[in-house]
């Protein structure tokens, strides 16, 4: 077994060895990500490398983009239709002359780990081996092994959730269900993410309205039709085998308004005429409204607040949302969540899962908050933050305070299907290295470290998003 990412010292090394082998194998819960469902619903080949490893991932493109190389020229979709580069072999050159920017990222370390655990490829990455490792990997893509469902099955993937819109019409979750893959229960489960109705400031809001009452026929032209067209759409969820919804706001603020007031400001989206004030403050409002929502259905929220989304604007008029034009933002969570904890934060049926962008609210806000509260438990760093050495930086901030217990394990949070295996390996591994250092410094048995191990690689995710 590899020592990566287990400490230096021999005694430790040899007790995180142990504890890794505990949860080495243990089933895959995957309770938020953004893979695809229809790579699952056809389950096609795959592509060229290129397409499946560097064009989609904005970790990578971002990188080469500080660099001075445009995403056009790694095959990144435009807007607007105008031409991109389309040979993938190109592309994947270029990636490969560039592989170097990515010393000492995690970035590196999943793509390492997935071309050597995944594909069976060791030949290190340059620019002299771009050709032999593009082939390589092509030449996997081409076996029946690796289409999407035989991997998810290696994988050992017990529960993979997606994310789609309220505008979606879960038609590839009907049929990942008819062919015994989805709904309640199922391998593959939906995550209700409504920000694209929800947020005045996200493009075509009004009309995302529009199509909402549309598509659970309900009038959205009026306040209480929107909230019983949110509803709807959160039972056919449901039953698509959704157990969370999730809410990716710029702030974790949450404000309770009068219906007049809410109604006010609603309307004020419809006509066009709302503000970036009126923006934030019905978010706020609509957190509560969604934590009320969560009390009836038992969807478990989830809150992902601090992203400056489409920081980059020129990246973001070429080449739209999700391409690494985002930024993370300080984030204050005490007084913002302070409205939604006092109506709610004790209340047996309401579970929020809180994660953050902004790392100084680790041992400040997150775990006291935590700590104190029955409804919250804390997410996994994820995106920025989804790395070794924060992932050690969470544990040491948070467990002395919030414990193991009020964390919800691990989330992988990824588009990149062929990373989720690597994902969860770093942070089993990293969880082994922290716990014994615990067991070395005689501060937890060693039987109490395994069953602990054991509880945040499988038993906590699956126990707190209810899967």
């Amino acid at each position: 077994m590899s020592d990566l990412l287990f400490p230096a010292e021999p005694g430790r090394r040899d007790l995180a060895r142990r504890l890794y082998s505990l949860v080495r194998d243990l089933p895959l819960i995957s309770p938020h990500g953004h893979v695809d469902p229809g790579l699952l619903a056809d389950d096609e080949p795959f592509g060229d490398p290129a397409r499946l490893l560097v064009v989609p991932d904005h970790y990578l493109t971002r990188m080469l983009l500080s660099q001075g190389i445009p995403p056009d020229r790694l095959g990144v979709p435009s807007r607007d239709g105008t031409p991109v580069e389309q040979d993938p072999r190109a592309i994947w050159r270029l990636f490969a002359e560039n592989w170097y920017l990515f010393r000492g990222t995690p970035s590196r370390l999943w793509l390492e780990r997935t071309f050597d655990t995944v594909f069976g490829v060791t030949t290190p990455l340059n620019a002299d081996t771009a050709d032999e490792v593009y082939d390589a990997v092509a030449a996997r893509l081409a076996e029946p092994e690796f289409r999407p469902r035989a991997l998810f099955e290696r994988f050992n993937i017990e529960v993979l959730a997606t994310t789609e819109s309220p505008l979606d019409d879960l038609s590839r979750h009907a049929k990942l269900a008819a062919d015994g893959w989805g709904g309640p229960g199922g391998r593959v489960v939906s995550t209700f993410r409504p920000d694209d109705v929800v947020d005045m400031e996200f493009d075509g809001w009004a009309e995302n309205v529009a199509r909402l009452g549309e598509i659970a026929g309900e009038d959205t032209g009026t306040y209480p039709g929107y909230l019983e067209a949110l509803r709807s759409r959160r039972q056919a969820f449901i039953a698509a085998g959704a157990t969370s919804s999730d809410h990716g706001h710029p702030t974790a603020r949450t404000v309770a308004l009068t219906t007049a007031e809410a109604t006010a400001l609603f309307e004020r989206g419809l006509a066009g005429t709302a503000d970036a004030a009126d923006a934030e403050t019905f978010r706020a409002h609509m957190l509560m409204e969604f934590a009320r929502m969560s009390i009836q259905d038992g969807l478990v929220m989830q809150l992902h607040p601090g992203a400056v989304r489409n920081h980059n604007r020129s990246l973001y008029a070429r080449h739209g949302r999700d391409v690494g034009g985002d930024v993370p933002q300080a984030t204050g969570y005490v007084h913002a969540l302070a409205p939604l904890l006092e109506a709610y934060g004790n209340d047996p049926r309401l579970r929020v899962v809180l994660y953050t962008l902004d790392e100084d609210t680790f041992s400040r806000e997150l775990a006291p908050l935590a700590g104190g509260y029955p409804a919250l438990y804390l997410g996994a760093p994820w995106w920025f933050l989804d790395a070794p050495d924060a992932l050690r930086r969470f544990r040491e901030a948070v467990t002395e305070t919030a414990g193991f217990y009020n964390t919800a394990g691990f989330v992988d949070d990824t588009r990149a299907f062929c990373s989720i295996p690597v994902r969860h390996e770093v942070a089993r591994r990293t969880d082994a290295a922290y716990l014994a250092r615990l067991v070395a410094e005689g501060r937890l048995p060693f039987d109490e470290a395994a069953e602990t191990i054991a509880d945040l690689a499988y038993h906590l995710p699956k126990k707190v998003f209810k899967l």
